[in-house]
């Protein structure tokens, strides 16, 4: 009954390792803009399924369009979706240069981190209520006594309380490696 809230415990945990890994916005990283959305052959697909993304340098990112007819259309959604990324359009790629955070653009980012991390903690009490609510219904339908219903409710709560753990340490670190200068 509890594997189920464990696995989603931890894909929470892995997802926002991975969307905090998009938040590396002082150095160049394929995934600041990969996963940006952008229309083309009549359907919204990423730009990792229409383009190739490459480092040129550390601060540095190339986009090179597998048909040069999207290359403008990437460009724009690029800069709809971060609005402090500025596409240089070349001939068939699209050169990104990563600006040097300002103080001010840190504690933005430091914001939308605990913003992540406060929606993984929202997938997680999501995940244990569903399993709350298979207790109960387990219990209700006697195919599981009172006393084994509470032992998975306090064992529920202790994978709950490690996961929140969890991301709590994440997100510390993160923003911690975001306001270093």
């Amino acid at each position: 009954m509890l594997t189920k809230a464990e696995h989603w415990i931890e894909k929470a945990v892995r997802h926002l390792e991975v969307e905090f890994s998009k938040l590396q916005l002082w150095r160049a990283n394929p995934a600041l803009v990969e996963d940006i959305t952008v229309e083309s052959y009549g359907s919204v697909q990423p730009i990792k399924n229409v383009a190739s993304v490459w480092l040129l340098d550390s601060q540095t990112l190339t986009i090179k369009p597998w048909d040069r007819s999207v290359l403008h259309t990437i460009a724009k959604a690029i800069t709809d979706a971060a609005m402090w990324l500025n596409p240089q359009t070349m001939a068939d790629s699209i050169l990104i240069k990563v600006p040097p955070l300002t103080e001010e653009r840190r504690r933005e980012i430091a914001k939308i981190a605990k913003r992540l991390a406060e929606e993984a903690k929202v997938s997680i009490r999501n995940a244990r209520g569903d399993s709350h609510k298979e207790i109960t219904k387990a219990k209700d339908d006697k195919t599981i006594s009172e006393d084994e219903a509470k032992d998975l409710g306090t064992n529920l709560q202790k994978m709950v309380d490690d996961g929140n753990k969890k991301i709590d340490e994440v997100c510390k670190k993160k923003e911690a490696d975001i306001m270093k200068i």
